[in-house]
């Protein structure tokens, strides 16, 4: 399974971005791919925070545009909207601990808790998830991952 960080989704819809068209081509293949994807409620809604912000993306949708393009994903048979299991705050928590810091990193520590529940690689474009000792990581953009 691939979960994706909402980075790289944010470059796969930001036309202005440098890594848009590479991400757009990632994106795109992970949904007519065979691989299941799994579609975390933070990414989902941090997708629809950033993209309807004027002051994060550079050309901000509407909030109809971007439900548009969330529903449209939710349409595709390798994705799966995933959830956390009851010791999803157990694992945030020792993931958090184990790198010894907490502040930014509390939403990748969500992911990345995420990723060991449910055997998954992320895809993303943050260094930050090196970190992460337990996490299979994938940079879609470079190739580079562990």
């Amino acid at each position: 399974m691939i979960i994706p960080d909402l980075n790289v989704l944010i470059y796969a819809h930001d036309q202005n971005s440098p890594h848009h068209t590479k991400a757009k081509a990632w994106w795109e293949n992970c949904l007519s791919g065979s691989e299941p994807v799994g579609l975390p409620l933070l990414v989902l809604f941090g997708f629809m925070r950033i993209a309807t912000n004027p002051h994060l993306f550079s050309h901000a949708m509407t909030p109809t545009e971007a439900a548009r393009t969330v529903r449209s994903w939710l349409e595709v048979a390798c994705l799966q909207v995933i959830e956390p299991d009851p010791r999803h705050i157990e694992r945030v928590l020792t993931l958090l601990e184990e790198i010894g810091t907490a502040g930014d990193l509390v939403t990748d520590a969500q992911i990345a808790a995420l990723a060991i529940q449910y055997g998954a690689i992320v895809h993303t474009a943050d260094a930050d998830f090196l970190r992460f000792a337990k996490v299979r990581w994938l940079n879609p953009l470079t190739g580079v991952g562990n």
